[in-house]
């Protein structure tokens, strides 16, 4: 079972019982399509809806989507992450300051910060183009800029470190 957390207020669970998926114990139709364009089409209960995938952080395991123009913040738990919840032990894994990296390939753009800077969770660090898109990555913790690897109109991979963090 997966937890969604939408705009930081409604919470639905997500289950998939063979094959047939489950939004909050109510069985859900809908297909949903990935476009040559990068767009996602989506039809549900005869209504079509066009959406876009803003943003990406694995680390926060958060995924910025717009739908028909509207921005959405869909924060994902997995199983692991509502036993450790349940446990308290997810607070002490938020609190360390991973490593910067780049969640696609792409064009770094922009650096936002400086070695020794200190950062807050949530501020912008570095600006990565992908798919034409500007990607702002953001802190996942509050944290001190320890280096940065990448300088700006640097092609990246996924994965590369892009900032480390103290």
């Amino acid at each position: 079972m997966l937890q969604f957390l939408i705009n930081g207020k409604t919470t639905h669970q997500v289950t998939n019982r063979d094959g047939q998926i489950y939004l909050d114990d109510q069985p859900i139709n809908w297909d949903i399509r990935q476009l040559p364009n990068g767009l996602i089409s989506i039809l549900h209960n005869n209504k079509s809806y066009t959406g876009i995938v803003e943003s990406i952080d694995m680390v926060a395991k958060q995924v910025l989507l717009r739908i028909n123009g509207q921005l959405f913040t869909v924060a994902v738990k997995e199983p692991i992450d509502q036993l450790l919840a349940s446990m308290g032990l997810d607070k002490i894994a938020a609190h360390k300051a991973e490593p910067v990296k780049a969640p696609m390939p792409g064009m770094v753009l922009r650096i936002l910060v400086e070695p020794g800077q200190q950062i807050n969770k949530g501020d912008g660090l570095i600006v990565l183009e992908a798919m034409k898109m500007e990607n702002i990555l953001k802190a996942n913790t509050n944290a001190t800029v320890k280096s940065i690897k990448v300088s700006p109109r640097t092609a990246v991979e996924k994965g590369t470190v892009l900032i480390e963090l103290e």
